[in-house]
């Protein structure tokens, strides 16, 4: 049995529709960031980053959204969420997968995690002015050069699927007009009417 421990809100979600849509068995474990779970003893413990998502499994914890996807894909092949039998292809899931950890979700998160990157308040403020461009332009180079449609990799929803509609679900809040997306707007529309992803966000927004 697999145990993924989230928050709502945040990355989490993609690990989180990951194990749905392949038939994983696990428990969903919630943590209340207001209340700061993820910084007390007995979850450091777990991930002593003090973030989600973690999977915990038999052979131990799996932290960090590209690693946990990826295990989730081999651990269930039957579900086809990577192309598994094809280097290339699974290298080009894995380089956008990459992108929007060590990129997109980073552009966003200079708008409230500023203070990860400065203590000094004018260039706090600055991250902020700065996530609308950043981010808009990020989205627009996956809109324009990395999104094959109709999904990510083509015509087979993968991790890669799950990974870009949480960080894209964040864009209102970002002050960027998705309408400016086409690509990526009726992406994140067909993805919100997938039977796992209504069933967790119903699960999480409960």
């Amino acid at each position: 049995m697999l145990t993924l421990y989230y928050a709502p809100g945040t990355i989490a979600l993609a690990s989180h529709i990951a194990l749905e849509e392949a038939g994983a068995e696990y428990t969903a474990m919630r943590l209340n960031f207001a209340e700061q779970d993820q910084k007390k003893p007995d979850y450091l413990a777990i991930n002593p980053k003090a973030r989600v998502p973690s999977l915990v499994t038999e052979r131990g914890i799996l932290t960090e959204t590209p690693a946990i996807l990826i295990y989730i894909c081999q651990t269930y092949p039957a579900a086809a969420l990577a192309p598994l039998d094809d280097p290339f292809e699974l290298a080009r899931l894995q380089s956008f997968n990459s992108y929007l950890c060590s990129t997109v979700h980073v552009a966003h998160a200079h708008l409230r995690r500023g203070t990860r990157w400065a203590d000094d308040p004018a260039a706090i403020e600055n991250m902020k002015s700065m996530v609308p461009k950043n981010v808009a332009e990020c989205f627009h180079l996956m809109e324009d050069e990395m999104f094959a449609g109709p999904f990510v990799m083509g015509e087979h929803c993968t991790v890669a699927d799950f990974y870009l509609f949480t960080i894209a679900r964040w864009l209102e809040g970002d002050n960027v007009d998705i309408a400016t997306l086409p690509k990526i707007q009726a992406h994140r529309q067909r993805m919100a009417e997938r039977p796992s992803v209504v069933k967790v966000l119903a699960e999480q927004l409960a």
